[in-house]
């Protein structure tokens, strides 16, 4: 048979293990969800688009990486769920293909005060190794260089079974590295004792002023109970003796009315209790405690490092372990880089392509020390990207929430870089995100619309970034938007003046903010910009400051109570019903008795997993039935609060329902955009960028003559911008100064004055490399900022 009629061989059929190559999501209903599905291609790089509360997270977050986490959690054994979080079932009728979920989103790392960068990353832990092999004198195992790790010594007799039972005298001994004075913590605290107690009082009239220490609770019995302290004499008659045991205390077993019970003394009590947690985890009453009672300084036996001084003693080449992890990233990567020793060369070379990762990521300026609480939101996301980058595993699934929030243009072309780089490992990489540079690097895109809230929750486009540029959607329009550069800019009417600011990486920096303009303060990450804007502008009745922090609440919490609103609906129900306000608080005496006012019922199944199902009482409505029964213009408390902003707004603002001081609070909303949240939504499902516009409507009506903002960008559609550009004109218009941290072109290039720091980040950074208006920045080119502006704004 000649070679021309010789049949060719057919290829051989895919594995059918190879078919399984699509996410498909079937009917999801999570939140706004409208029935919803779609299929995602595995092992590429899907974007989620759609503007604030169109129902990207929801799909996401809430409906996918929910359901892969619920199932992975599935595996363990029933006592070990017992420990973990109750994940329910999305709302779907089909989720078909997951693969394990890594979730990376905007929560801010450390709620411990002994956490810090190096900790939550494996760098801290590779550089304690590498000194326990390196360093001179030797002191130990790599716990000798932990701060987390106390030295402790011990001796005693052990009984030993050799066929006659002997004791044996053993001792045992760890060396650890934390500093035995401030416990690891770098600084030492002192307190007010007039800010504890009313030494004028007894225990037993309330002397104590510490929060949660009432004397008709449990503490009250035990100091009455303990039988060294005489709960009836006033404080400032205690004897040394007494006072010291009040104070300080070991904890001592004692039994009040036959209850075994555990002394001891109030400061080692509030520094267990309170001064564990990051200042930023603490509730606010216990925060304004902490404040005023509390004064932290640093170490003085440590310095600051956390660590003893054998720890510090060790050293490579002259440098400690305290000197490494206080050395800015980039140039503790060079350090590592210049050490050549054999034994430990595959150590050294994991942990430069660790910090290799941070420099690349564009947090290069952060050092291991750096607390991690400290982090803005950003920040920690990226910080969390570290741990998988040089991670073994593939065929995951990646989950991103806005990954260039905190970015400056400048850095999004890393970013992009990154996440291309988890995509060709053979992973599924999954991201939301508004920004048009990292739109266009998809593979696929998702688009939700055409609104928010009831008026999302459905795909209004699937495909590629062409075909959502042809598309006639929201997204597809606003995609190539670039903004112009202002004619005229304002004339200031007053000058803020900094000078000798030198907080963190600042430089001695000397600048004049102009007051009655709007006011852009720019660079790249870590350059400087909130160093300059909330540590040295002075904390005064006329500065309104919202910065990125969270809010903090319980899953009861909504807008409505937040931002104070609820007040006058309550009231305007009870004036309306001719009751008491009290009926209309779900935390109150309305509340449903079944669920006190949750409008869930939590069952607990003991060593398994808890169920949360809706109390069958109030059906959710989290109120008595008697309370339905009082309406305002037709409508009852719980259906005022299922209402959106934009329809409460409207509800509120004519008719029998009109109710000016609720009116005013929604405007406010709306105006920064969330006119698409309900009034009774928990705060607990809010995004990063929704928490922070709600903290902005909530301080519009402040006295404050000058307004701080920290990237309200955050989580808006490119659509919204300009919405946030008109409310900050208005803001200024109205005879306000408004000074914005931003990284977005569309605010610059809308700005009067534009501050730019840099031309780095950390030491590289904290000074001003420019300030003057947008046109002259375009203009001259000469920096970062200057050179992307010139190019989105196209001259």
């Amino acid at each position: 048979m000649s070679t021309a009629t010789r049949p060719h061989p057919q290829p051989p059929a895919p594995h059918l293990a190879d078919s399984h190559d699509l996410i498909r999501v079937q009917g999801a209903r999570e939140n706004n969800l409208r029935n919803v599905s779609v299929e995602l291609p595995k092992r590429r790089l899907t974007v989620f688009t759609g503007v604030s509360g169109s129902g990207k997270s929801s799909l996401v977050f809430a409906t996918i990486a929910a359901e892969s986490q619920r199932m992975i959690n599935e595996t363990y054994s029933a006592f070990v769920q017992g420990f973990m979080p109750t994940l329910a079932r999305p709302d779907v009728d089909l989720l078909d293909g997951l693969t394990t979920a890594i979730i990376v989103d905007q929560e801010r790392m450390g709620a411990h005060a002994r956490s810090t960068v190096g900790t939550v990353t494996d760098a801290n832990a590779m550089l304690r190794i590498l000194f326990s092999r390196l360093g001179q004198p030797h002191i130990g195992s790599p716990q000798a260089y932990s701060f987390n790790v106390a030295s402790a010594h011990g001796a005693g007799a052990v009984t030993v079974e050799r066929g006659t039972q002997q004791a044996v005298r053993q001792s045992f001994s760890v060396i650890g590295g934390m500093c035995p004075r401030c416990e690891g913590m770098g600084r030492v605290t002192d307190f007010d004792l007039a800010a504890l107690y009313d030494d004028s009082r007894s225990l037993n009239e309330g002397a104590l002023t510490v929060p949660g220490y009432s004397t008709d609770g449990w503490y009250g019995r035990i100091f009455a109970g303990c039988g060294f302290l005489d709960a009836d004499k006033p404080i400032r008659d205690f004897t040394k003796r007494e006072l010291h045991d009040l104070l300080h205390k070991e904890p001592t077993k004692i039994k009040v009315d036959n209850v075994n019970l555990t002394y001891e003394g109030l400061i080692p009590k509030i520094q267990k209790s309170f001064l564990a947690k990051d200042r930023e985890a603490m509730q606010p009453h216990i925060r304004a405690f902490v404040d005023r009672a509390v004064t932290f300084t640093t170490c003085p036996d440590c310095a600051g490092t956390r660590l003893n001084d054998a720890a510090r003693s060790s050293t490579i080449n002259g440098t400690s372990i305290a000197d490494a992890c206080a050395m800015q990233i980039n140039d503790l990567a060079t350090w590592v880089r210049d050490l050549h020793e054999p034994t430990v060369a595959p150590l050294l070379t994991a942990l430069g392509e660790t910090l290799d990762s941070f420099v690349e990521i564009g947090l290069g300026y952060l050092s291991l020390d750096r607390p991690s609480g400290t982090l803005s939101g950003g920040e920690a996301q990226r910080t969390k990207m570290i741990r998988h980058l040089g991670s073994s595993l593939t065929d995951v699934t990646y989950v991103f929430d806005e990954p260039t929030i905190g970015l400056h243009p400048h850095d999004i072309q890393r970013m992009n870089e990154l996440l291309l780089r988890l995509r060709d490992k053979g992973n599924t990489v999954l991201v939301v995100e508004h920004k048009p540079e990292t739109i266009a690097i998809a593979d696929h895109i998702v688009d939700l619309g055409p609104g928010a809230g009831t008026a999302g929750g459905t795909i209004c486009f699937e495909g590629t970034v062409e075909g959502l540029r042809a598309s006639d959607t929201l997204t597809g329009r606003h995609l190539d938007d670039r903004a112009t550069l202002k004619k005229t800019v304002r004339t200031p009417t007053g000058a803020l003046k900094i000078r000798g600011a030198n907080t963190h990486n600042l430089r001695d920096v000397d600048v004049d903010i102009p007051l009655g303009v709007l006011v852009v303060v720019t660079g790249v990450a870590g350059s400087g910009k909130s160093s300059l804007v909330h540590a040295s502008i002075p904390t005064t009745a006329d500065v309104v400051s919202i910065d990125q922090g969270a809010i903090r609440g319980s899953r009861r919490s909504n807008p409505a109570t937040y931002t104070g609103l609820l007040d006058p609906i309550r009231k305007a129900f009870a004036k309306a019903n001719g009751v008491k306000p009290a009926l209309f608080s779900a935390n109150s005496e309305g509340a449903c008795p079944t669920c006190n006012g949750t409008g869930v019922t939590y069952t607990d199944l003991g060593m398994m997993a808890g169920i949360t199902t809706t109390c069958e009482q109030c059906e959710g409505k989290r109120f008595q039935a008697t309370v339905l029964e009082h309406h305002l213009a037709g409508r009852n408390i719980s259906e005022v609060l299922a209402m959106s902003v934009t329809e409460a707004e409207q509800f509120f603002g004519t008719g029998d329902a009109r109710t000016p001081a609720a009116h005013t609070v929604l405007r406010r909303l709306a105006d920064v955009g969330l006119g698409y949240l309900t009034l009774g939504q928990p705060l607990t499902t809010l995004s990063g960028g929704e928490r922070q516009r709600l903290k902005l409507a909530t301080h519009l009506g402040d006295k404050g003559g000058t307004y701080i903002l920290d990237e309200p960008t955050t989580g808006l559609h490119l659509a919204d911008v300009e919405q946030l550009l008109g409310l900050l004109d208005r803001l200024v218009d109205a005879g306000k100064s408004v000074i914005v941290v931003e990284h977005h072109q569309a605010v610059m290039a809308h700005a009067d004055w534009i501050i730019d720091l840099g031309p780095g980040a950390g030491h590289d950074g904290g000074r001003i490399v420019y300030e003057g208006t947008p046109a002259d920045l375009v203009a001259g080119r000469h920096t970062r900022t200057g050179r992307h502006l010139a190019a989105y704004v196209g001259t």
